[in-house]
């Protein structure tokens, strides 16, 4: 049994329904926050910062709102979690470095900005590892302290995971939402790529996108949506397309992805998957009867560590920056990783590119016959240990292919939390989201 004994995530969109009558608050949901922040987070520690005066006047601010009967937003006092690559002003960006000690953005990131718009009550800043690229921070996962949280959005994935926040941001360039996500219990969404505006965010690479890890899927849409009407998506690129929460919508066919993690997926794992996969009543798509799924996963061979090779070109400023400023404010697996990044050419980097453009192709193949690609969020639960965040083979096909994509917590294996991945198409997010709701509903006991 976990010593922080966490209970269930807390949905703020369940409690709206009780701020119109009275029966409860946005401060009085911020206080029962705090508390269960002030009881865990000696052990938990999945915050770098934090800011209670300006959280406290947001949600007294939201419950007038909510008391004259004209809330702003769905997420109106909702309180929220930023992972500390992206910009709050007033409060420190570390990036989980100390290279970066000392810098205090004087301006919201388009994210935070848009959600105190919206009227959401921004509670602190969330750990992640270094840089958001390697060494991992001192969180525990709620269910088990002696796990990882995962990552790169460690804090924010144990923040919502431990019963503190409904929801909170984080970023992913490889797994670090929906991993995380999957080892804590949570709702992670990874949108279409460029849908939601990472403007003073220190997560810039080609396949990264801001992302939420949510109590529930309606604080996943609620969240996302706040930001999307608000602050667009990134610059060129059309924002996710948000409106009242999609209904549950059965796809016409599954694919299920048996990509390079795929041998390392427990036993016990596994079982569960092909449970919940007998259970829908679709077809279900394999390599071994459909011929472009099959032409898709070959092309996804060594896929882990070729996306490392593009985020590794693309971080070669910073971290060379930062290690000519003091290279003793990174870690050795940082400065180590310093050579492998000089060793990438340009042309390896353009072939790199140019292999990720045929995998976006060749799932839209696949998308012919299939509505969603499925799989699991990670090999099995979080693994024991603080000196890695994971294994990311599973969910890197997500963010190589720019796709919308949900880790939905439905499976437990060995008493501990395993996350379904659904992976969509691009620019329907709305679509992944119902088809959620659906996969919700077929794991449900009585379904």
């Amino acid at each position: 049994m976990s010593v922080l004994s966490p209970p269930a995530p807390t949905s703020f969109q369940t409690a709206t329904a009780l701020f119109t009558t009275g029966a409860d608050t946005p401060r009085e949901f911020l206080e029962r926050a705090l508390e269960r922040l002030a009881e865990t987070e000696p052990r938990l520690r999945a915050f770098a910062a934090l800011d209670l005066p300006r959280a406290r006047m947001a949600a007294d601010a939201a419950t007038a709102r909510w008391r004259a009967g004209h809330p702003r937003s769905p997420v109106d006092g909702m309180p929220v979690g930023l992972k500390d690559v992206i910009d709050v002003a007033g409060l420190p960006t570390g990036a989980g470095s100390p290279a970066l000690e000392g810098f205090r953005p004087w301006h919201d990131s388009a994210a935070a900005h848009a959600l105190r718009l919206a009227g959401a009550a921004i509670v602190g800043k969330t750990t992640t590892t270094e840089l958001a690229l390697t060494y991992p921070p001192d969180t525990r996962n709620p269910h088990d302290p002696a796990r990882t949280p995962g990552g790169s959005s460690s804090g924010s994935a144990a923040a919502v995971g431990a019963g503190i926040l409904p929801a909170a941001l984080g970023t992913q360039a490889i797994g670090s939402v929906l991993r995380p996500a999957s080892f804590c219990g949570t709702y992670g969404f990874k949108p279409t790529f460029g849908a939601l505006n990472r403007g003073g965010t220190r997560d810039f690479h080609s396949q990264s996108c801001l992302g939420v890890l949510a109590a529930s899927l309606a604080d996943v849409w609620a969240t996302a949506g706040a930001i999307a009407t608000r602050a667009g998506g990134d610059p060129g690129h059309r924002a996710l397309r948000t409106g009242e929460f999609p209904a549950p919508a059965a796809p016409r066919a599954v694919a299920l992805l048996e990509t390079e993690g795929w041998p390392a997926v427990t036993t016990e794992a596994g079982a569960a998957l092909d449970q919940f996969l007998s259970r829908t009543g679709v077809r279900v798509l394999t390599r071994h009867n459909h011929p472009a799924l099959a032409a898709l996963e070959t092309l996804l061979a060594g896929a882990l560590d070729r996306a490392r090779q593009i985020i590794n070109h693309e971080s070669r400023w910073l971290v060379d920056a930062l290690a000519d400023r003091d290279p003793h404010g990174l870690s050795p697996t940082l400065l180590d990783r310093v050579d492998r990044i000089r060793s990438l050419t340009d042309d390896d980097y353009a072939a790199l590119l140019d292999w990720r453009t045929s995998l976006r192709a060749a799932y839209e193949q696949v998308l012919r016959d299939a509505d969603v690609a499925v799989t699991l969020s990670a090999p099995g639960p979080a693994p024991v240990g603080l000196s890695t965040t994971g294994d990311a083979a599973l969910t890197v096909p997500a963010s190589l292919l720019a796709v919308p994509a949900l880790s939905l917590p439905v499976f437990t294996v060995d008493g501990l939390p395993l996350g379904l991945q659904l992976l969509g198409t691009p620019h329907r997010d709305p679509h992944l989201v119902a088809i959620a709701s659906w996969a919700e509903e077929v794991t449900r006991p009585n379904a």
